[in-house]
């Protein structure tokens, strides 16, 4: 029933990938909505374009095929692909539809659904085996194939572990216990998560620190992108806290130190610093060792470019967001900088900054100036661990140390509380008494006190 020479079905919505296609929105047929007389295969496009389930039933049982193709190749499916109408490209399929036909320019209903966002119809398409054509950061030649790539096929999921909801997870590669930073589903269908991905895999080929997030590889070759790092089992800070809650002076001095040099040395990258602009507990993990690595880029970008994707508080946790984010005024460096205190004083009280506030909330209230409170005994803040903190969350960006002159005087401060530790140490290794008598003699000039007092209002 195909006709020998199929006409073109004309549509406002066209192949994503035709030259001539025009993307204003309209389901009409520009040449003429009348389907009386026309030929029948293009009665079915017709149909499928107005999502009209008893018109398409009406014309595939008169004979015409489902994979029915208009002189650009285009199928009824291409058509429902493009308007969104998951009915009728469910209904297609269950006719028998192919799913990955190519019109004249490439294009299969999957990648027209992509083009014009249509996630209902992505995620049905890809149910029964429709497949992308190609990766958003596909190359045309085999030298062109970047050194980092790796072949989506050498993973092992079968044990796979989820890391954060939706987006990371392990799995094994080469033998190795891996973490893997999958693109969501909807990011195809957006043009700036696509680019957040190309920038935070070019950041990360800049990058090699200890106190940094090792990047292995990425998968840009084919369906769906990653980006592959060293796989840090012992969890995030957040996790942490939330087990231990306050930390000693001496262990919050020591993991302020790891956060400080990989912040620093991102912020010393040449000839650009780079911003990580999302630095939060959850954000930051544990090696086996002990000792912390800054990670997750998602959000960082080199200074350079900071004019053309303005850091927003959408974009990053509210909570630990600087006033100047929140009130989307020029940034710099300094951000980090301002997160940075909120970590640190955070570790030493045990609690995040204004915990009983909402998420939400907490920017306004440091736009008005306010800083979480001080609770924690002053011995926990000694050897200006205090004035470091306040200078660090200053309102004037420009007062704030840079994290070189940070990791300076916390070196100084970690110094002060070793070598009075070691004094400790030694002391009760020479005289092993010495603090049950300090004890005994602290109590004795308590009791003496109460005594004097007692005689005294007798008196």
């Amino acid at each position: 029933m195909e006709s020998k020479n199929p006409p073109r079905f004309t549509l406002w919505k066209q192949s994503s990938l035709a030259p001539e296609r025009d993307d204003e929105e309209s389901g009409s047929n520009k040449e003429d909505d009348s389907v009386e007389g026309v030929d029948p295969g293009v009665r079915l496009m017709y149909s499928a374009n107005e999502g009209d389930l008893d018109g398409i039933l009406e014309v595939l049982e008169s004979g015409v095929s489902v994979n029915f193709r208009d002189i650009d190749y285009r199928t009824a499916l291409h058509i429902a692909a493009c308007q969104g109408l998951t009915d009728v490209v469910a209904l297609l399929i269950e006719k028998g539809a192919e799913v990955d036909p190519k019109d004249r320019w490439g294009s299969t209903p999957l990648a027209d659904a992509i083009y014009y966002k249509k996630i209902d119809v992505i995620k049905l398409l890809e149910k029964h085996g429709a497949k992308p054509l190609v990766a958003s950061m596909h190359v045309n030649h085999a030298r062109e194939v970047p050194e980092y790539e790796i072949s989506s096929e050498e993973f092992d999921f079968s044990n796979s572990v989820e890391i954060t909801k939706g987006t990371f997870c392990s799995a094994f590669w080469r033998g190795t216990e891996v973490a893997i930073k999958k693109l969501k589903e909807d990011v195809l269908t957006d043009d700036e998560k696509v680019k957040a991905f190309r920038d935070e895999l070019a950041l990360f080929q800049k990058i090699r620190h200890p106190n940094v997030v090792q990047f292995l590889g990425a998968v840009t070759q084919s369906n769906p992108m990653m980006i592959v790092t060293e796989y840090l089992p012992k969890g995030d800070l957040r996790a942490f806290l939330k087990r231990k809650g306050a930390l000693k002076p001496s262990i919050a001095v020591r993991f302020a130190l790891d956060i400080a040099r990989g912040v620093g040395y991102l912020h010393e990258n040449k000839p650009s610093p780079i911003i990580h602009g999302d630095l939060e507990p959850s954000n930051i993990l544990r090696d086996d060792s002990g000792h912390l690595k800054v990670a997750d880029l998602g959000v960082s970008k080199l200074l350079a470019v900071k004019e053309d994707m303005p850091l927003t508080c959408q974009d990053t946790s509210y909570r630990y967001a600087a006033p100047e984010v929140f009130k989307q005024e020029e940034y710099d460096t300094t951000v980090d900088v301002f997160s940075f205190a909120l970590i640190l004083q955070e570790m030493i009280e045990g609690c995040p900054p204004f915990s009983a506030k909402k998420d939400e909330e907490v920017p306004k209230v440091y736009a008005a100036k306010e800083r979480p409170p001080f609770r924690a005994p002053s011995k926990h803040y000694a050897h200006g661990l205090k004035e470091l903190i306040e200078e660090c969350w200053n309102e004037n960006p420009s007062k704030r140390p840079t994290f070189r002159q940070i990791i300076t005087r916390l070196e100084s401060i970690k110094n002060i509380i070793g070598h009075k530790r070691r004094w400790k140490v030694r002391s009760l290794k020479c005289f092993p008494n010495l603090e049950a008598l300090l004890k005994r003699n602290h109590s004795n000039l308590s009791s003496r006190g109460n005594s004097s007092r007692s005689i005294s209002s007798r008196v």
